[in-house]
């Protein structure tokens, strides 16, 4: 592909198709439009009894854009990847820009949990997670489904549904259906960063008593 920009990565978004690598250091990128795409319901979302007790019991720390680069890197840092090189860059530059935000766990000073991704109106467009700890991922992903709730978000979008997603309440949906839903997100706003940070207790509240 020719020489891809933040300007042309939005718009790829705004159309429904994301950019991957083969590998780490490969330095080509593709374009991907899944015939099946896979959403989180954001009011769907699965709260275990067990996941329920460890945010409960839990002492992480919950923060937005805090190492924003950060977590893309730990999400890069597994044996297989799409992320290389400059896809970070790029994401990087979204997130000075303001179009991509991460959800991260802090344990004290240690980064041990966290997801990211872009947005556009009222879209989400999750990329990544890692987890460093027992059920970080999940507990980053309870908190952004929070997040997205009271942020004024309308589209979860995770690209594929893998077997981890679904288990916490993520499907399947066709091409068509998905390109719908992304112009109705689209001619909405929302603010990922408005709504104070909650603790993960609080998460748990507000999503038990809503589900």
């Amino acid at each position: 592909m020719s020489e891809l920009t933040p300007e042309i990565l939005l718009r790829a978004y705004g159309m429904g198709i994301f950019p991957m690598a083969e590998h780490r250091d490969d330095p080509s990128v593709f374009w991907v439009d899944p015939k099946r795409r896979g959403v989180m319901p954001l009011e769907g979302f699965h709260l275990s009894r067990s996941l329920i007790k460890a945010m409960r019991r839990s002492s992480f720390t919950l923060a937005i854009n805090r190492d924003f680069d950060g977590v893309v890197a730990a999400c890069a840092d597994r044996v297989e990847t799409w992320i290389n090189a400059e896809i970070s860059n790029l994401y990087s530059i979204l997130h000075e820009r303001g179009h991509a935000h991460s959800m991260e766990l802090w344990e004290e000073d240690t980064l041990v949990g966290g997801v990211y991704g872009v947005t556009l109106g009222a879209a989400f467009f999750g990329e990544s997670m890692f987890s460093r700890r027992t059920n970080a991922s999940k507990m980053a992903m309870a908190a952004l489904v929070d997040r997205l709730r009271h942020a004024g978000y309308t589209l979860f979008d995770t690209q594929f549904l893998t077997d981890h997603l679904a288990s916490l309440g993520g499907v399947e949906i066709t091409r068509s259906q998905y390109h719908g839903r992304l112009e109705h997100a689209m001619a909405r706003e929302a603010h990922f960063i408005r709504p104070e940070v909650p603790t993960l207790q609080d998460v748990v509240q507000r999503m038990t008593q809503t589900s």
